[in-house]
């Protein structure tokens, strides 16, 4: 174990906690075009990240097989955030467990159900002074729905959860808002008087619902993909309805409305490609949703935008939108605070630890780091150890874990390291990464892990262990649901697995089958 202080000074952090900021300041309102605080009427910025995870299948914020919920939150008071938008499933909500947290690192998670992750989560937000926003990101655990609905989750069952999280909630002032629905689009109108698509009354029937369990709370409203004079943008982008059927609650000062924006590398809009760019970016912004607060009928809250920064049309894009943003005093959620996100990686690298400066500095003119001590880890419970077989006579002792391995097929690449060797387990890391002419159907990785006996969690793939518990077993591990799907021709995802074992390979050799 490291100690908090040897880890305070490798990121520049200093050995103080945060102040409790969120108890101090209470409720928030809307007055005009800017988010305050309900009982001074001061003006309040919410400047957040997303950390997702407990939207997927783990039903829990991801990385928390490497690091502790403590940990991840005090990197995000550190870089400056006074809040994380928390996306969630329906589906989760009623699950018993969460998976992929490593119990030694969080042993108050270990079988802990998602809600109780959820109050983790709130709780460690609030300790180190910020607020939260749920963020009702996808029905199921499996995808995004275009409307706020499927034939799985009913609006019933949408509206009663919500009601469900408000209640849980309502003496809590660190949960500040509800994000309704993530990206509404397709079929989604706003305003157009069918009960079954139209997303501004289904808002509508959302919101006031929740107020009558806690008036405080506020309404964050996204919009469509197709606005109603015919004009496309991204999901949820879309905000020009506003202009003349505003979203309207029985509690006043409640509604923020929330696009989100993306760069080109994310996808190619027509207007990456305008002669003017990117001085351009300001009257596409400004039709989509920037009037709303140009004209002062509610606040914005950018509640998604990111990239990986690696492109010269990427980069004039995130310095026009940070000044825009700036200038129009609007708030926002930095999309992802996690490494692993397929379009745009996140602010920390692949360990889970090292800060993604680029990013950082991107972002300074709108995010001020603060001096944050992070965290020990609390040291790993001694687990008992197997007896292992017979040494066979000429074989070298079984390693202890550490180096990197690559293989390769069919114009796939992937990299392996072991990030966390523990007393009977160890969290391998793959990075998959796609040529820029492959289109990947499934992928599978492989390694010796002798005496591995089992797999406790995976994300990213399906994991399993051939001959378990001998000095021949064999970890086996092919690409699955955004593991798969996000390893397009030049993509790459990083994605991972807890193996139950004596001890972690150095690693071996990795062998990779891909089919095209």
């Amino acid at each position: 174990m490291v100690s908090a202080v040897v880890l305070a000074v490798s990121v520049g952090l200093v050995s103080s906690p945060a102040p409790a900021e969120a108890a101090s300041v209470g409720w928030l309102g809307t007055k005009g075009s800017k988010i305050v605080v309900a009982s001074t009427g001061k003006t309040f910025t919410v400047k957040a990240t997303s950390w997702f995870g407990m939207e997927t299948d783990t039903c829990a914020p991801h990385g928390l097989w490497s690091i502790t919920l403590d940990q991840g939150m005090s990197q995000i008071a550190g870089m400056g955030f006074n809040a994380i938008r928390l996306p969630f499933s329906n589906e989760c909500l009623t699950q018993k467990k969460a998976g992929s947290v490593n119990g030694n690192l969080n042993p108050k998670l270990v079988n802990a159900s998602p809600l109780k992750v959820m109050d983790a989560v709130i709780a460690s937000a609030r300790k180190y002074g910020m607020r939260v926003i749920l963020d009702r990101h996808r029905p199921g655990s499996d995808a995004q729905s275009e409307l706020w609905y499927t034939k799985k989750y009913s609006e019933a069952r949408w509206i009663s959860d919500w009601k469900m999280l408000a209640k849980r909630y309502k003496t809590n002032a660190t949960v500040i808002g509800f994000d309704l629905h993530n990206e509404p689009r397709g079929n989604a109108c706003w305003g157009c008087g069918e009960r079954s698509r139209d997303w501004r009354a289904a808002a509508m029937r959302a919101g006031n619902a929740i107020h009558t369990v806690n008036p405080n709370l506020l309404m964050i409203v996204e919009g469509v993909q197709y606005g109603p004079d015919g004009s496309s943008t991204w999901w949820g982008g879309n905000l020009r309805g506003v202009a003349t059927k505003p979203v309207t609650l029985k509690v006043k000062n409640r509604v923020v409305y929330s696009p989100h924006e993306y760069p080109s590398s994310v996808f190619d809009q027509s207007w990456f490609h305008s002669r003017d760019y990117p001085n351009n970016l300001r009257s596409v912004w400004e039709r989509n949703w920037g009037f709303i607060t140009s004209k002062k009928i509610a606040p914005v809250f950018v509640g998604e935008f990111g990239t990986k920064l690696q492109t010269s049309s990427d980069k004039k894009w995130l310095a026009k939108l940070t000044r825009y943003m700036k200038d129009r005093g609007v708030s926002w959620a930095y999309w992802s605070f996690n490494p692993n996100s397929g379009d745009t990686g996140g602010l920390l690298k692949d360990d889970w630890f090292t800060r993604e400066k680029s990013k950082l500095t991107a972002l300074k003119s709108i995010l001020t780091p603060k001096k944050v001590a992070y965290p020990s880890a609390p040291a790993p419970a001694p687990a008992p150890q197997p007896t292992p077989p017979p040494a066979t006579p000429g074989q070298p002792s079984t390693p202890t874990g550490g180096g990197v391995s690559s293989a390769s097929s069919n114009g796939v690449v992937a990299t392996m390291s072991i990030p966390s060797p523990w007393p009977g387990s160890y969290q391998a890391a793959l990075a998959v990464t796609a040529s820029s002419s492959v289109k990947v159907k499934a992928w599978k990785a492989s390694w010796p892990s002798p005496r591995a006996t089992g797999i406790q969690s995976a994300w990213g793939m399906s994991c399993s262990v051939a001959s378990p518990g001998t000095a021949s077993a064999r970890v086996s591990c092919s690409g699955a649901d955004w593991g798969l799907a996000n390893v397009t021709a030049g993509a790459r995802v990083d994605v991972g697995v807890i193996v139950t074992a004596p001890v972690a390979p150095t690693p071996p050799k990795l062998t990779l089958s891909a089919t095209r």
